[in-house]
């Protein structure tokens, strides 16, 4: 069990892990004609031709839109934000969606967070540049930070930054268990483990 004494910052994955959007990523890649075990974004980067790009921009753009506006809190994450800010700790959203999708789902679920960093921000996930812009908003290095997410992204992010990882375990991404420093299956065991923790 790592050691969360340190941690002064508490960062998130948004979709999957705070709130179910229900995207439905095979679908898009359907619609696109995208290949399966490639990162919609990175797939998009091998792309040559500007039409196609702006199209699949567009079409991700509809599907995250629609998400946002369906979108629900996952079990847990409202009273886990609302703990970890009781404890004095800074919070912050890490996404690969558009800061407009973002923003509606925090409008509509009045997502209390202190900081969200989206693709428009920073190089997207797994790249190390959004948490360490994280850490440094806060006046943090990145071993007080913590990163909580579903997918292996999530926990390759994190290990580059030199932060923690903390995989949210449940349906099929028990194969990640192995590639994360911390692994909850539900929300409150994160927040019992920060209020069970030694005073820094």
């Amino acid at each position: 069990m790592p050691d969360l004494a340190n941690i002064t910052v508490v960062a998130f994955d948004l979709d999957g892990t705070l709130i179910d959007s229900r995207l439905d990523f095979p679908a898009i890649r359907r619609e696109l004609g995208f290949p399966e075990g490639v990162g919609l974004l990175e797939h998009i980067a091998t792309l040559e031709d500007s039409a196609h790009v702006q199209h699949a921009h567009r079409v991700i753009h509809r599907h995250e839109m629609a998400g946002a506006l369906a979108a629900t809190w996952m079990p847990g994450a409202r009273a886990l934000l609302d703990g970890l800010h009781e404890l004095g700790l800074h919070t912050a959203i890490l996404t690969r969606n558009t800061r407009e999708a973002v923003e509606l789902v925090k409008r509509n679920l009045d997502i209390p967070i202190d900081l969200t960093l989206t693709r428009e921000d920073c190089a997207p996930k797994p790249s190390p540049d959004g948490l360490r812009k994280i850490a440094g908003h806060f006046n943090a290095t990145t071993p007080e930070l913590v990163y909580v997410g579903d997918f292996l992204f999530d926990l390759q992010i994190a290990r580059a930054a030199g932060a923690l990882s903390c995989l949210y375990r449940y349906g099929d991404n028990h194969r990640f268990t192995k590639d994360a420093d911390l692994v909850v299956d539900h929300l409150d065991e994160l927040k019992a483990l920060f209020r069970q923790r030694a005073p820094a």
